[in-house]
């Protein structure tokens, strides 16, 4: 009986043979991989609890200019080595394996995935969970860089519209969307980084309402007018206020509902430019 690795052994290995343009390439890899990964949760405050998704992966290595290619399969060995451990702070472990398995100097690993947050309606306190989009992305060059990325939807009341009116204001669905550095040593909860952007909208949107939870919600725009600029400058000094952030992009999409167009705004800020790092 012939073994599986002696036939691998005596196959030829084209990917590895040397390629003459002197042409380096800058990601090469697997993109679009649907996988179930199991993510590390806040669960009792400990970071005990889990929650179970299913990501898109991306996966990419920097190919130097005398390589003809890159092993494919290996992206797919290293995610199958690490997908029950999965989360911000195993990032650095999964790129490793993929630096050492591929034998590059540098390396970029994206997930994206639905991610549920529990929440209860405002006045009935019935439960049901909200999803947002997350995404993780990490480079490893000899340093490593690691930016977390929320989509957060909400609620926006236009101001104009509030005082020109006699009666009621034009509302609309947002997204706010917020991209994180983190400084070194420091962890952020998915859960922590949510409720602080949620909070920069006119109002939140829940996955379940009755009738009193409804009219809450429905006042409570209406009693806090912003516009799009509004809700990037507030989603900024939020995540001015948190050191453990260094870099940040904050943007908001505000789907209009008396306009065939969106409105949008962004803020970009490095803090250590003002810290002088």
């Amino acid at each position: 009986m012939i073994k599986s690795n002696s036939i691998v052994g005596s196959l030829p290995d084209i990917q590895s043979t040397g390629d003459r343009r002197r042409v380096a390439i800058d990601k090469v890899g697997v993109k679009g991989v649907r996988y179930p990964i199991v993510l590390r949760t806040p669960g009792n405050g400990q970071g005990t609890g889990q929650q179970h998704t299913v990501a898109t992966v991306n996966m990419y290595v920097a190919l130097p200019h005398d390589v003809k290619g890159t092993h494919m399969s290996r992206f797919l060995e290293v995610l199958n080595e690490h997908h029950e451990s999965l989360s911000s702070d195993t990032l650095s472990d999964v790129c490793k394996s993929m630096k050492q398995k591929l034998k590059a100097e540098e390396v970029h690993l994206e997930l994206s995935f639905p991610y549920f947050i529990d929440k209860k309606a405002p006045v009935t306190g019935q439960s049901g969970k909200l999803d947002i989009d997350v995404g993780f992305e990490m480079v490893a060059n000899g340093i490593e860089d690691f930016i977390l990325t929320l989509k957060v939807p909400a609620t926006s009341l236009c101001p104009c519209s509030k005082e020109i009116s006699k009666y009621g204001a034009h509302n609309q669905r947002c997204e706010m969307t917020v991209k994180v550095r983190l400084a070194e040593g420091q962890h952020l909860w998915i859960e922590e980084l949510f409720s602080m952007i949620e909070q920069c909208a006119s109002t939140q949107v829940f996955s379940v309402l009755k009738r009193p939870d409804e009219k809450y919600v429905t006042e409570k725009a209406y009693e806090n007018p912003k516009f799009v600029e509004d809700i990037v400058r507030d989603m900024a000094v939020r995540l001015n206020g948190d050191d453990r952030i260094v870099w940040y992009q904050c943007y908001s999409e505000n789907f209009e509902s008396i306009h065939n167009h969106n409105a949008f705004a962004f803020i970009e800020k490095d803090k250590r430019d003002e810290a002088g790092e």
